[in-house]
């Protein structure tokens, strides 16, 4: 008998699912602060951290870069891993199942502005302005992902303290 997972969709719909239907899907994921505040993507009735899928033969921080550009306008540097986690995830508008191998790293903020103009055409279905949030709110908005966000931003401010 196959093997089975249990995956979600955005809705937090279960689904359970053969392993052989699951596609490896590398993303990576950026925590950006400054003066108190995090960056984070206006996404369905939520927030996420800026990121996404990366493309095949792309480098981590080349792909990291690239979608903090397209979510947030943002022109970043890359720092250090704060998390590696894993999600078994519906994908919306293509309907396949992933494996998820989800990469945070710690970014810093090098320039650019806050648009939408670069958005992937899907982003345009779901996705709204980016949003600076204040550190001390995190605990009492919604995040749109599979992940412990908060505890997540907590290791990122710790990470930052320990630079400074």
């Amino acid at each position: 008998m196959e093997k089975k997972v249990i995956c979600s969709d955005i809705e937090g719909n279960k689904f359970n699912v053969p392993v052989s239907e699951l596609s490896f899907r590398p993303s990576v994921y950026a925590l950006i602060i400054e003066n108190g505040k995090i960056l984070l993507s206006k996404q369905w009735e939520g927030y996420d951290f800026p990121g996404g899928g990366m493309e095949l033969g792309e480098t981590i921080e080349k792909a990291l870069k690239r979608e903090v550009m397209e979510e947030t306008g943002v022109e970043v540097q890359v720092g250090k891993v704060i998390a590696c986690e894993n999600s078994f995830f519906k994908l919306p508008f293509v309907g396949t199942y992933v494996h998820s191998i989800l990469m945070y790293f710690l970014c810093k903020n090098i320039g650019g502005i806050l648009t939408t103009d670069n958005f992937a055409e899907n982003e345009k279905k779901y996705a709204d302005m980016p949003e600076w949030i204040d550190l001390n709110n995190i605990d009492k908005i919604k995040f749109c992902n599979s992940v412990d966000s908060v505890r997540i931003i907590k290791e990122a401010i710790k990470l930052q303290a320990m630079k400074n």
